[in-house]
């Protein structure tokens, strides 16, 4: 019987823990936006990379000597 006296005043305790550190969550914002993070994953964010790949390196655009039509 002598545990109640323990377990209480701890089970109190770790409520007030888990109370405070839910409120700082959030006040922190840890729960503004639960949408976008999960639709942001079906968005198309590799424009930049298709962008690099289609755009001319250095050697690409380099001229070659012998294919240059002479103007006779």
């Amino acid at each position: 019987m002598d545990i109640i006296y323990v377990l209480v005043p701890l089970s109190i305790v770790l409520i007030l823990i888990a109370i405070l550190i839910f409120s700082w969550a959030v006040k922190g914002g840890q729960f503004d936006d639960l949408d976008s993070p999960a639709h942001r994953i079906l968005f198309d964010d590799d424009d930049h990379l298709i962008d690099r790949k289609e755009s001319p390196t250095k050697t690409d655009t380099a001229k070659d000597p012998g294919s240059e039509k002479k103007n006779d």
